[in-house]
Protein backbone atom coordinates (compact mmCIF):
# COMPACT_ATOMS: atom_id res chain seq x y z
CA UNK A 1 0.00 0.00 0.00
CA UNK A 2 2.84 2.43 0.81
CA UNK A 3 4.38 1.87 -2.60
CA UNK A 4 1.04 2.52 -4.28
CA UNK A 5 0.56 5.72 -2.27
CA UNK A 6 4.07 6.93 -3.09
CA UNK A 7 3.81 6.23 -6.81
CA UNK A 8 0.31 7.67 -7.04
CA UNK A 9 1.40 10.97 -5.51
CA UNK A 10 4.69 10.97 -7.43
CA UNK A 11 2.67 10.56 -10.63
CA UNK A 12 0.47 13.47 -9.58
CA UNK A 13 3.51 15.60 -8.69
CA UNK A 14 5.25 14.93 -12.00
CA UNK A 15 2.35 15.49 -14.36
CA UNK A 16 0.72 18.59 -12.96
CA UNK A 17 1.80 22.13 -13.62
CA UNK A 18 0.33 25.12 -11.85
CA UNK A 19 0.46 24.22 -8.18
CA UNK A 20 -1.85 22.44 -5.79
CA UNK A 21 -5.13 23.56 -7.27
CA UNK A 22 -4.07 22.32 -10.68
CA UNK A 23 -3.29 18.96 -9.04
CA UNK A 24 -6.74 18.74 -7.52
CA UNK A 25 -8.59 17.02 -10.41
CA UNK A 26 -5.87 14.40 -10.68
CA UNK A 27 -5.76 13.79 -6.92
CA UNK A 28 -9.55 13.59 -6.81
CA UNK A 29 -9.75 11.12 -9.68
CA UNK A 30 -6.98 8.89 -8.33
CA UNK A 31 -8.18 8.63 -4.75
CA UNK A 32 -11.90 8.32 -5.50
CA UNK A 33 -11.47 5.83 -8.37
CA UNK A 34 -9.24 3.64 -6.19
CA UNK A 35 -11.92 3.65 -3.50
CA UNK A 36 -9.59 5.15 -0.92
CA UNK A 37 -12.10 7.85 -0.01
CA UNK A 38 -15.62 8.95 -0.91
CA UNK A 39 -16.36 12.13 -2.85
CA UNK A 40 -17.93 13.70 0.25
CA UNK A 41 -14.86 12.87 2.37
CA UNK A 42 -12.66 14.29 -0.37
CA UNK A 43 -14.56 17.59 -0.21
CA UNK A 44 -14.00 17.64 3.56
CA UNK A 45 -10.28 16.97 3.06
CA UNK A 46 -10.20 19.70 0.43
CA UNK A 47 -11.71 22.19 2.89
CA UNK A 48 -9.32 21.17 5.68
CA UNK A 49 -6.28 21.39 3.40
CA UNK A 50 -7.30 24.88 2.29
CA UNK A 51 -7.71 26.10 5.85
CA UNK A 52 -4.13 25.30 6.86
CA UNK A 53 -1.01 27.25 6.01
CA UNK A 54 1.40 25.65 3.61
CA UNK A 55 1.31 23.99 0.25
CA UNK A 56 -2.20 22.85 -0.61
CA UNK A 57 -1.22 19.68 -2.47
CA UNK A 58 1.09 18.58 0.34
CA UNK A 59 -1.59 19.29 2.96
CA UNK A 60 -4.15 17.16 1.16
CA UNK A 61 -1.57 14.40 0.58
CA UNK A 62 -0.72 14.39 4.29
CA UNK A 63 -4.39 14.21 5.31
CA UNK A 64 -5.13 11.43 2.86
CA UNK A 65 -2.02 9.45 3.80
CA UNK A 66 -2.87 9.75 7.48
CA UNK A 67 -6.45 8.65 6.89
CA UNK A 68 -5.25 5.59 5.00
CA UNK A 69 -2.07 4.54 6.82
CA UNK A 70 -1.36 6.85 9.76
CA UNK A 71 1.90 8.73 10.22
CA UNK A 72 3.92 6.77 7.65
CA UNK A 73 1.15 7.11 5.11
CA UNK A 74 1.33 10.88 5.59
CA UNK A 75 5.09 10.84 5.19
CA UNK A 76 5.01 8.70 2.04
CA UNK A 77 2.27 10.79 0.40
CA UNK A 78 4.05 14.05 1.27
CA UNK A 79 7.35 12.82 -0.18
CA UNK A 80 5.58 11.56 -3.29
CA UNK A 81 4.09 15.01 -3.80
CA UNK A 82 7.21 17.05 -2.97
CA UNK A 83 10.08 15.12 -4.58
CA UNK A 84 9.08 15.42 -8.26
CA UNK A 85 8.79 19.20 -8.02
CA UNK A 86 12.03 19.40 -6.08
CA UNK A 87 14.00 17.49 -8.72
CA UNK A 88 12.34 19.30 -11.64
CA UNK A 89 13.20 22.70 -10.11
CA UNK A 90 16.72 21.45 -9.40
CA UNK A 91 17.16 20.53 -13.07
CA UNK A 92 15.72 23.85 -14.21
CA UNK A 93 18.08 25.70 -11.86
CA UNK A 94 21.06 23.85 -13.30
CA UNK A 95 20.18 24.90 -16.84
CA UNK A 96 18.34 28.19 -16.19
CA UNK A 97 21.04 30.42 -17.62
CA UNK A 98 20.79 28.51 -20.92
CA UNK A 99 17.01 28.71 -21.23
CA UNK A 100 16.33 32.00 -19.45
CA UNK A 101 15.69 34.04 -22.60
CA UNK A 102 14.65 31.21 -24.91
CA UNK A 103 11.60 32.15 -26.98
CA UNK A 104 10.40 28.53 -27.04
CA UNK A 105 10.30 28.32 -23.26
CA UNK A 106 8.30 31.57 -23.13
CA UNK A 107 5.84 30.24 -25.72
CA UNK A 108 5.44 26.94 -23.85
CA UNK A 109 4.56 28.73 -20.63
CA UNK A 110 2.14 31.06 -22.39
CA UNK A 111 0.43 28.00 -23.83
CA UNK A 112 0.23 26.32 -20.43
CA UNK A 113 -1.52 29.23 -18.71
CA UNK A 114 -5.06 28.59 -20.05
CA UNK A 115 -4.75 24.89 -19.25
CA UNK A 116 -3.74 25.68 -15.67
CA UNK A 117 -6.74 27.99 -15.29
CA UNK A 118 -9.02 25.18 -16.47
CA UNK A 119 -7.36 22.76 -14.04
CA UNK A 120 -8.20 25.16 -11.22
CA UNK A 121 -11.76 26.04 -12.30
CA UNK A 122 -13.00 22.48 -12.90
CA UNK A 123 -12.45 21.24 -9.31
CA UNK A 124 -14.11 24.39 -7.98
CA UNK A 125 -17.21 23.66 -10.08
CA UNK A 126 -17.16 19.98 -9.04
CA UNK A 127 -16.85 20.95 -5.37
CA UNK A 128 -19.75 23.40 -5.73
CA UNK A 129 -21.91 20.65 -7.22
CA UNK A 130 -20.92 18.14 -4.53
CA UNK A 131 -21.74 20.44 -1.61
CA UNK A 132 -24.98 21.55 -3.27
CA UNK A 133 -24.02 25.19 -3.67
CA UNK A 134 -27.14 27.18 -4.45
CA UNK A 135 -27.32 30.40 -6.43
CA UNK A 136 -27.80 32.31 -3.18
CA UNK A 137 -24.53 31.03 -1.74
CA UNK A 138 -22.77 31.29 -5.10
CA UNK A 139 -23.46 35.03 -5.01
CA UNK A 140 -21.38 35.22 -1.82
CA UNK A 141 -18.44 33.47 -3.51
CA UNK A 142 -18.71 35.59 -6.66
CA UNK A 143 -18.95 38.80 -4.61
CA UNK A 144 -15.89 37.80 -2.57
CA UNK A 145 -13.91 37.05 -5.73
CA UNK A 146 -14.88 40.37 -7.30
CA UNK A 147 -14.00 42.29 -4.13
CA UNK A 148 -10.55 40.70 -4.12
CA UNK A 149 -9.97 41.03 -7.85
CA UNK A 150 -11.50 44.39 -8.73
CA UNK A 151 -11.46 46.35 -5.49
CA UNK A 152 -8.24 44.91 -4.10
CA UNK A 153 -9.59 43.92 -0.68
CA UNK A 154 -7.28 41.52 1.14
CA UNK A 155 -8.49 37.90 1.16
CA UNK A 156 -7.84 37.91 4.91
CA UNK A 157 -10.68 40.41 5.42
CA UNK A 158 -12.97 38.36 3.21
CA UNK A 159 -12.21 35.19 5.20
CA UNK A 160 -12.79 36.94 8.52
CA UNK A 161 -16.05 38.47 7.27
CA UNK A 162 -17.22 35.09 5.97
CA UNK A 163 -16.35 33.39 9.27
CA UNK A 164 -18.21 36.04 11.27
CA UNK A 165 -21.18 35.89 8.87
CA UNK A 166 -21.30 32.10 9.08
CA UNK A 167 -21.12 32.21 12.87
CA UNK A 168 -23.93 34.76 13.11
CA UNK A 169 -26.03 32.79 10.61
CA UNK A 170 -25.42 29.55 12.50
CA UNK A 171 -26.29 31.06 15.88
CA UNK A 172 -29.49 32.62 14.52
CA UNK A 173 -30.48 29.40 12.77
CA UNK A 174 -30.15 27.44 16.03
CA UNK A 175 -32.48 29.82 17.88
CA UNK A 176 -35.36 29.20 15.48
Amino acid sequence: MFRTLFFTFTHIGIFTIGGGYAMLPLIEREVINRGWISKEDFIDLFAMAQSLPGIFAVNIAIFLGYKLKGFWGSFVCAMGTILPSFFIILLIALFFSHIQNDIWVERIFKGLRPAVVALIVVPCINAAKTIGLSWKTAVIAITAALLIWLVGISPVYIIVAAAVGGLIYGLNKKKY
